[in-house]
């Protein structure tokens, strides 16, 4: 029996994990460092070439899943980063200024030693329908973005550009609307919705983009997120101890310090990690919190590590969703996520990284 099914049939039967307040916690011990990789191969042909799309500011996640792939440079290369906006850290219901979104993936970078290296560009401060009616203007909000995915998808590289967008949908959906043509050249891996319930952060800032791109002919895959439902991305949690235990110090040591999003100076991407554990809002006993972005990221790196399962794509609408079951178009759910096998990587990332780059 796989990890996933004993996590369907008994949670608490996995060796490593422990159930309290109904929700799975892995316990990652004893996994001594091997050194630290600074450079990945000249000759990788096989990496999945990727554009990270975040929200970096919005919790926590984002930036442990940004830095997993910026260590994962045997496995992604990294075109860009690119940022959207939505809810402050400190209040959901307030917009934050995608420029606080830029200057947190610039941290994240920075600390990752990467800055410089691959590129990273403002999208859309609004939504989708705000912006849309302006999409040929040179300027519209967003433009950065949304023009370096299109001229990106457009480039002969062989392969599929694999966008992973973990906010609102709004610069793919716009990159969609101005050129269609990238629709056959890229495959969509979004971390949103608690399909088939309703609900869910990054769906619900900006529907019509989600509504949108479910009616492209699109290679289109959600990430389910599930609140408080042991088969979406929600039970993929890391408890603050081990973070404030294994985190500190991580990754490669850059020479000028970058201050943090609560102040603070950092000089490697680890006491950062630790640093955003300690100062955001943790839940349960004991206190943990979910790397919901993570996990999209890790079901590129392997795919054993959940199940997916091919739909015809539904719709949102008046609240909930609505499926059609004749609809010729197909995308892709992932669910049942090895709580394991992605936070046990994570660690093993940390510790063993090799930086990504820009081929």
């Amino acid at each position: 029996m796989s990890k996933i099914e004993l996590m369907k049939a008994a949670p608490g039967m996995l060796s490593g994990y422990f159930v309290s307040s109904s929700v799975i916690f892995l316990v990652v011990a004893g996994i001594t460092s091997c050194g630290k990789i600074a450079e990945p191969k000249s000759e990788m042909t096989s990496r999945h070439h990727v554009i990270f799309d975040t929200d970096a500011n919005n919790e926590v996640d984002d930036q442990h899943a940004l830095a997993y792939l910026l260590f994962s440079g045997d496995v992604f290369a990294v075109e860009g980063v690119t940022v959207n906006a939505t809810s402050d850290p400190d209040g959901y219901d307030i917009y934050s200024p995608v420029s606080d979104h830029y200057d947190e993936a610039r941290r994240v970078m920075q600390l990752c030693g990467v800055y410089n290296r691959i590129p990273l560009l403002t999208g859309a401060q609004g939504s989708f329908e705000e912006i849309k009616p302006f999409i040929q203007e040179p300027d519209f909000d967003g433009h950065e973005a949304v023009d370096f995915i299109i001229e990106q998808a457009m480039r002969e590289r062989g392969q599929e550009l694999v966008l992973l967008p973990v906010g609102k949908l709004t610069n793919i959906a716009l990159a969609l609307l101005k050129e269609p043509r990238i629709a056959e050249r890229i495959r969509i891996v979004w971390l949103g919705s608690n399909y088939p319930e309703p609900g869910e952060h990054n769906q619900d800032w900006d529907i019509p983009s989600m509504n949108f791109i479910l009616d492209v002919d699109v290679p289109f895959e959600m990430v389910t997120v599930r609140y408080g439902d042991p088969s979406g991305t929600d039970a993929v949690k890391v408890t603050q101890a081990q973070i404030l235990h294994r985190m500190p110090g991580k990754g490669p040591q850059i020479s000028e310090p970058v201050t943090g999003r609560h102040g603070g100076e950092f000089y490697n991407w680890g006491d950062y990690s630790a640093n955003l554990f300690q100062k955001y809002n943790m839940w349960g006993s004991p206190p943990a919190r979910a790397l919901f972005d993570q996990a999209a990221v890790a079901v590129v790196k392997n795919p054993d590590w959940a199940e997916r399962y091919e739909h015809p794509a539904p719709v949102f609408n008046d609240g909930q969703w609505v499926e059609r079951p004749d609809n010729p178009r197909k995308i892709i759910v992932w669910e049942w996520f090895d709580i394991y096998g992605i936070i046990n990587d994570f660690f093993v990332t940390m510790d063993n990284y090799v930086l990504a780059d820009r081929p």
